[in-house]
C-alpha cells in the first residue's frame, strides 16, 4: 500500500490520530464520530493501514525512563547494498521503537526502549551481532519535547 492508495478519510484519520486519542470509555467511537464514520469502519481502516505498512506502529507513547526502563538513540553506518537486510534485522528487535533513514554517514538512526537501563548494552550488542556493524550509542543528555506531526 502506498500513499496514493489512501482516500480522503484515511488521510484525515492518520492526521487526526497524530493528535492522540481522547481519554474516554470509547475513544475510537469518539474519533469516528469526529470523522463522520462508524467505529467499525475506523477500526477496519486502522487494521488495513497497519497491514499495508502505512502505519508501522499504532499505540501510546510512554516515558520509558519514568517507568524504570531504558531509552537511547543509536545509529549505524549501513552500506547501501545492505540497507534493506540491516533494516529488517534492526526492526526485528522488539526494543526498537523508531527507525529512521538519514542522509549522513550514519544513515540509520533508531530509538531503543528497554525494560531496564541495564538492558541497553545487551540489546545494542545483539544488534551488532545481527547486523555485523558497529552500533553508535548516543544516550540522552538533555530532553526536549518536539511535537512531530507529519500531515498526510
Amino acid at each position: 500500500m502506498t500513499l496514493d492508495d489512501l482516500d480522503a478519510i484515511d488521510r484525515r484519520l492518520i492526521n487526526r490520530l497524530q493528535d492522540g486519542l481522547p481519554l474516554e470509555p470509547r475513544p475510537y467511537a469518539a474519533v469516528a464520530a469526529e470523522l463522520g464514520i462508524a467505529e467499525g469502519d475506523l477500526l477496519y481502516r486502522l487494521e488495513r493501514l497497519r497491514e499495508g505498512g502505512v502505519l508501522s506502529r499504532f499505540g501510546p507513547m510512554y516515558h520509558a525512563e519514568r517507568l524504570g526502563g531504558g531509552l537511547t538513540l543509536a545509529a549505524l553506518a549501513v552500506p547501501e547494498e545492505a540497507y534493506e537486510r540491516v533494516t529488517e534485522a534492526v526492526n526485528a528487535f522488539p526494543e526498537v521503537a523508531h527507525n529512521y533513514r538519514r542522509e549522513h554517514a550514519l544513515n540509520m538512526w533508531f530509538v531503543l526502549a528497554t525494560e531496564t537501563p541495564e538492558a541497553i548494552p545487551a540489546t545494542l550488542a545483539g544488534i551488532e551481532a545481527a547486523t555485523g556493524l558497529p552500533v553508535y550509542n548516543m544516550p540522552k543528555e538533555e530532553e526536549f519535547h518536539v511535537r512531530l506531526h507529519l500531515p498526510v
